[in-house]
C-alpha cells in the first residue's frame, strides 16, 4: 500500500505514534509518505520506502493568520496525485482531518476518490474540540472520515459523548516498540546520579497544567521522607519554571534534576525505579508504557485511558487525582525490595501485550477494509 500520514511533527504523543507507525509500516514493504510543515522529530530515513513532503506556508500581509489548513489540503492533494496514494492517515482531528475532507473533494472533481482515516489521539476531542468555534467542524469531518480510530475506549466514550458522532469509531491502542523500549544496562549513569544507593524517580511529560507536575514533586517529597530518592523530571513546557520554584520552595532542588526535551528517553527510563504519572487527563498513557516496556513500575492517576495499561496492584498503582497520599504510600509499597522485582515484571509483561508486532496487523488490516471500501464507490 502508499500511505500518507498527516499528524504534528513535535514530540507530543500524536505526533511519536504516528512517525513510529510510519516507519513500523515501511519496515513491512509498504510505502510511506510524511506530510507535515516540519520533519517529525522520530522519523529517520534509513528505509527506502519513507517519504518526507514539506508543507510549505507562505505569509502574506493580507493574512493575520497564515491559513494552514488550505495550504496542507493542497499538499494533500499534490501528493495523492503525483504518489499514487491509496490511503491518507491524519492523526489529530484539527485542522487535520477537515483538510482531508477538503483533498478529498478536490480530488473527486477529478474521478480521484481517496479515502482517510481519522486517529483520535485525546486533546483534539477532550480540550481543543470542546471549543465552541470548532466543535461543528470537529463533528462533521469526524463523520465525513472514512474511519476513524481512537487510541483507547476512553476516548472513544468521551468522543461519543462529547460530539453528535454517528460513524463507527474503531479502538486500536498506541503500542510500544520493544527494539527500542528495553532496560538498558546504564548502571554507570545510575551510579552518578544516585551516588549513594538512592531509588530513582522519573516523570516524562510536556509540562502542561494537565500533568499535575506539581503532584509528582509532592509525591516525591512525601517519600523522600522515608527512603533516599531523586527525581528525574524529563520534559518542557509552560509549567517548568513554576515547578522549579515549587522545588527550591520544598528545599528538594538538590535532589530533583530537570532534563528537558530529550529524544532518547529510554536511556533515563533505564535507570528508573518507579514512574509517576499523576496527570489530570490521559486518553492512553504512552509515557507509561514506555516506562513499562523498561521494567518501570507506574505509579499514576486512575483517569482516562491510565487503568487501560497500568493494573492496580500489578504493574504499579492507581490512585484518585490529585490524592498525593495515596500515591506516596503506593510509591513505597512498589520500592519496598521485597515488592519491587514483581512489580517490574510485571510491568514488562503487560508492556509486550502492547508490542508494536500485536498492534500493526490491526492497522494493516483497517487500512484495507477502508481501501475496498472505497474501491466499491462507482463515480
Amino acid at each position: 500500500m502508499k500511505i500518507g500520514i498527516v499528524c504534528y511533527p513535535t514530540f507530543g504523543g500524536s505526533g511519536v505514534v504516528a512517525t513510529e507507525l510510519g516507519k513500523a509500516l515501511a519496515e513491512n514493504g509498504h510505502q510511506v509518505h510524511f506530510i507535515t510543515y516540519n520533519q517529525p522529530a522520530r522519523l529517520d530515513f534509513y528505509n527506502q520506502n519513507i517519504f518526507y513532503h514539506e508543507v510549505s506556508i507562505s505569509t502574506y500581509p493580507l493574512f493575520e493568520y497564515t491559513p494552514y489548513e488550505l495550504v496542507l489540503a493542497s499538499k494533500m492533494v499534490d501528493v495523492v496525485k503525483r504518489e499514487g496514494l491509496d490511503l491518507l492517515h491524519v492523526h489529530y482531528a484539527i485542522p487535520h482531518a477537515s483538510a482531508a475532507y477538503m483533498a478529498r473533494q478536490i480530488l473527486l472533481k477529478e474521478n480521484i476518490y481517496i479515502p482517510f482515516i481519522t486517529t483520535l489521539h485525546g486533546t483534539d476531542i477532550t480540550l481543543v474540540g470542546k471549543d465552541a468555534s470548532f466543535e461543528p467542524v470537529v463533528t462533521f469531518s469526524i463523520n465525513e472520515s472514512d474511519g476513524v480510530t481512537a487510541v483507547s475506549e476512553d476516548l472513544k466514550n468521551d468522543t461519543y459523548k462529547l460530539f453528535p458522532i454517528t460513524n463507527q469509531i474503531r479502538v486500536i491502542p498506541n503500542f510500544v516498540d520493544l527494539t527500542r523500549f528495553s532496560r538498558q544496562k546504564k548502571d554507570h549513569f545510575k551510579t552518578a546520579i544516585c551516588p549513594n544507593g538512592e531509588k530513582l524517580l522519573v516523570h516524562i511529560s510536556n509540562f502542561r497544567k494537565v500533568k499535575r507536575i506539581e503532584d509528582v514533586v509532592y509525591v516525591f517529597e512525601k517519600v523522600r521522607q522515608h527512603i533516599k530518592v531523586k527525581l528525574l523530571l524529563v520534559g518542557d513546557g509552560p509549567e517548568r519554571q513554576k515547578i522549579e520554584g515549587l522545588c527550591r520552595d520544598l528545599k528538594i532542588n538538590e535532589d530533583v534534576r530537570f532534563l528537558g526535551k530529550l529524544d532518547a528517553v529510554e536511556e533515563v527510563l533505564s535507570l528508573a525505579d518507579l514512574f509517576l504519572l499523576p496527570s489530570e487527563k490521559e486518553s492512553f498513557g504512552l509515557a507509561a508504557l514506555e516506562a513499562m516496556a523498561c521494567e518501570v513500575p507506574v505509579i499514576s492517576s486512575n483517569t482516562g485511558g491510565l487503568p487501560e495499561i497500568n493494573v492496580n496492584g500489578v504493574t504499579g498503582f492507581l490512585s484518585n487525582v490529585g490524592d498525593i497520599d495515596d500515591m506516596a504510600k503506593n510509591a513505597l509499597i512498589v520500592l519496598d525490595p521485597a515488592n519491587h522485582d514483581r512489580f517490574k515484571q510485571e510491568a514488562l509483561k503487560r508492556a509486550k501485550v502492547f508490542e508494536l508486532k500485536n498492534i500493526l496487523p490491526l492497522y494493516v488490516n483497517y487500512y484495507q477494509e477502508v481501501i475496498e471500501k472505497a474501491k466499491a464507490l462507482v463515480f
